[in-house]
């Protein structure tokens, strides 16, 4: 959100340079950008942290992209009457924008809710502990390798009640997640 509000509300150099280098991690593939993540996380000792396992969903270029094509479409209006009435640009974002923006922050926390919970590679990378594995992770390690006799019953009975959680999430925002997708479009 933050790095949206400045690229589109703050005139600084290279601004769209820097959109552009965000926009483009959004071209790479994840095995790409997992290692330098995996760094950064390594060197705040956040690994097998469930803020390890988030983190990199929360500051996502994505976010920064679809909060730059909504903040795009609010009225310069809105801004010049937040200055003439003594607004700070923070006041300006958490008065004005952040309440305008919930449909869309309701539309990325779907997107990046079904993403993480269906992510394999990254917490296998980020956490050690089985504890913390997710249910992907899980049904994963039920499916004996070799030879060894399968119980495909709970396998897939594991399956569908790890589908569960996405589809709640979808159904209980499913509003939301439409509205904050068109709004962003305008």
């Amino acid at each position: 959100l933050l790095s949206a509000f400045a690229i589109v509300y703050f005139k600084f150099p290279f601004r769209k340079t820097v959109f552009w280098m965000i926009f483009v991690t959004l071209m790479l593939p994840v095995e790409v950008r997992i290692l330098p993540t995996y760094k950064v996380l390594s060197d705040l000792n956040m690994l097998n942290t469930y803020a390890g396992l988030t983190v990199p969903l929360i500051a996502s270029a994505t976010a920064t992209f679809l909060f730059r094509q909504f903040f795009m479409t609010v009225p310069d209006e809105l801004t010049e009457a937040s200055r003439m009435d003594g607004a700070s640009p923070m006041r300006f974002f958490f008065d004005v924008l952040l309440p305008l923006s919930k449909t869309s922050i309701a539309a990325l926390f779907v997107i990046q809710f079904i993403y993480g919970w269906n992510q394999y590679l990254w917490p296998l990378l980020a956490t050690t502990n089985e504890d913390m594995y997710p249910v992907v992770i899980g049904i994963k390690r039920m499916i004996a390798g070799g030879d060894g006799q399968q119980e495909w019953n709970v396998v897939m009975a594991t399956a569908i009640l790890a589908m569960l959680p996405p589809a709640l999430v979808v159904v209980l925002m499913q509003k939301w997640f439409v509205k904050g997708l068109v709004d962003t479009e305008k």
